[in-house]
């Protein structure tokens, strides 16, 4: 069987047209993507592990004459062509030259670069994105405020959207954001929101404070007693747990785009400015149940109003995302370096069109079915001699050494009695197992003792002794020549066989290539010639399977009658060394006395 499977993969391998080099041939396009986390480019100082890479797409590194107008056909494939991964459009906008895609990178590492391939340019191609798939589970909220006037929508599987409608900002670092400025953005109090004491927990946001001023509140959350506060004091970004405030850290600019994080565990909570920490309090968030708000401070007590007043955030935020995870820092480095205009963590390559298909390829796509049916079993055909063939040259190869080993033991022996090989341990026991001379060598030796048992040739050898030996050598000779010619007919059989298939399939193939042209009412070169070739093909692979039969077959018939030949002349041999002893009868008594 595991022959069987290894020739059939070394028939999948070798014709042609069957194998694509590209991941499927429906695609004409695909453009190699680098994505390299290492000090050289990313530089995100670890390993993201599981990570949505951004991909920039404009008119100077994609060309988007081969796309379709939606960006439907995109696909994105892993370095071994065959793995898709997820992707997510977040916008794509062939006339302007813009698109950005979220690619689900399943094990981004610093050690060594990927290379991803994106697909394109093919028009019958359904749309694929899902964001849904290619932000993992952990991520519970993420808003990249593509839509203005309408509440923000959640792109995770939670359907997290806002309570409040969204104010668009055009223009924001990836792609659209929303503006900010007064009434808060209202996230949802929902149980994948919800927080136990001690939870792991990570947010990131981009933000574009439009002055700075005391006490910005950028995310805001509140339950009871508890409260978890994100915000900015004259530029200078704070996290705020139950009262409890970082101390200042790295500012942030006016007008100019910020990446703010807060990775919290269950006895820290950390804030990182431009991916790197900034500040951290040693305690673990609260309890939060609550719905939170974006861009200003939710409801608190009037005692908490008064003591610190805060006020709301004005500018711009994108790409907000909550996660109930710890992220990894090497993940918060690659979000603030690789979201922005100037990431190097992702490089293209050039593109590159598929070659059109090999005359192979041409013909195995105008197979019909019944062609199809034709070269399986033709394939079938060939694994099964290729499976005879070769189990039978290791039993002939196998043979043939044992009785060279079995012929030198016994030439070696000359002048003693002949069942001295018997009863000694000169031939190894893998030597009597394989050697079709031992079995010879055997049945006479076993003819001369029962001859002996029952009386005869008590003095000397007779001519009746010889010829009875000889007989059952002759006997042995026969069933050696059977058992070596066992499922030869097979092959016999595949080398006049195989072409009358091919032809068989041939002439249905031409027939219905006739047919078809008759019906369509119109005959020229370019309707008639794929069939025509596909049925040709089937007499091609009847003859691709007969003629290796065909050598195979005459070699090991070769070999056979070589194997056959050897044991006729130990027959003559054997009998001419037991006819020298007649008259004396030593080799019969000496026979005797070890019987």
């Amino acid at each position: 069987m595991r022959r069987i499977l290894y020739l059939l993969t070394l028939l999948g391998a070798f014709l042609p047209g069957l194998a694509h080099a590209w991941w499927q041939p429906d695609w004409a396009y695909r453009k190699p993507v680098t994505v390299d986390a290492g000090p050289k480019a990313g530089a995100v100082g670890g390993d993201p592990g599981r990570i949505p890479v951004l991909l920039r797409l404009h008119s100077g590194n994609f060309n988007f004459d081969g796309v379709s107008d939606s960006g439907a056909d995109l696909r994105f494939v892993g370095a071994d062509d065959k793995t898709v991964l997820n992707h997510h459009i977040e916008q794509f906008n062939p006339l302007l030259g813009i698109a950005l895609i979220w690619i689900d990178v399943p094990a981004l590492t610093a050690a060594a670069p990927q290379q991803l391939w994106m697909y394109y340019g093919n028009p019958k191609a359904p749309a694929s994105g899902n964001g849904q798939r290619s932000f993992d589970p952990d991520y519970t909220l993420v808003y990249h405020f593509a839509e203005a006037g309408v509440p923000a929508r959640d792109s995770t599987a939670y359907g997290n959207n806002s309570q409040s409608a969204v104010a668009g900002a055009d223009t924001a670092v990836i792609g659209k954001g929303a503006k900010l400025g007064g009434a808060p953005l209202m996230l949802p109090a929902s149980p994948s929101l919800a927080l136990a004491a001690g939870a792991p927990f990570t947010l990131s946001v981009w933000v574009k404070p439009d002055a700075l001023g005391a006490q910005q509140i950028v995310y805001a959350r509140r339950d009871g007693a508890a409260e978890f506060l994100v915000g900015m004091d004259q530029g200078v970004p704070f996290v705020q747990v139950n009262g409890q405030r970082s101390k200042p850290g790295q500012p942030v600019q006016a007008g100019q785009w910020s990446h703010l994080a807060v990775k919290a565990d269950k006895s820290s909570v950390t804030l990182y400015v431009a991916g790197r920490p900034a500040a951290s309090l040693a305690t673990g968030l609260p309890a939060l149940n609550t719905a939170a708000a974006l861009g200003a401070d939710v409801a608190a007590t009037a005692a908490a109003a008064a003591a610190a007043p805060l006020a709301p955030f004005a500018g711009a935020i994108d790409e907000l995302r909550l996660s109930r995870s710890a992220r990894p820092d090497a993940l918060l480095l690659a979000d603030a370096s690789a979201q922005g205009s100037d990431s190097r963590l992702a490089v293209f390559g050039a593109d590159e069109q598929q070659a059109g298909k090999s005359h192979f390829g041409f013909i195995i796509a105008a197979m019909p079915l019944d062609a199809w049916v034709v070269v399986v079993l033709l394939g079938l055909m060939m694994a099964i001699s290729w499976t005879i063939m070769i189990g039978k040259s290791r039993s002939y190869g196998a043979i043939a050494r044992a009785n060279g080993a079995f012929m030198l033991a016994f030439r070696e022996a000359a002048g003693a009695p002949l069942d001295q090989l018997a009863r000694s341990n000169k031939v190894a026991a893998g030597v009597r197992a394989d050697s079709s001379l031992w079995r010879l060598y055997d049945v006479a030796i076993d003819e001369m003792r029962r001859r002996h048992e029952r009386g005869y040739d008590l003095n000397a050898v007779s001519n009746a002794t010889i010829n009875a030996i000889r007989a059952a050598m002759d006997g042995v000779m026969v069933r050696e020549s059977e058992r070596m010619s066992k499922r030869m007919i097979w092959l016999s059989t595949t080398i006049e066989g195989a072409p009358y298939v091919g032809l068989f399939g041939t002439v249905i193939g031409i027939m219905l290539v006739f047919v078809v042209a008759a019906m369509a009412g119109a005959v020229d070169i370019n309707s008639v010639a794929p069939g025509m070739a596909a049925a040709l093909l089937c007499t091609a692979a009847g003859l691709g399977v007969a003629i290796p039969a065909l050598f195979g077959y005459n070699w090991l018939s070769s070999r056979s009658d070589a194997i056959l030949a050897d044991m006729a002349v130990f027959v003559d041999e054997f009998a001419t060394r037991l006819a020298e002893e007649q008259g004396d009868g030593r080799q019969l008594r000496a026979v005797a006395q070890h019987a």
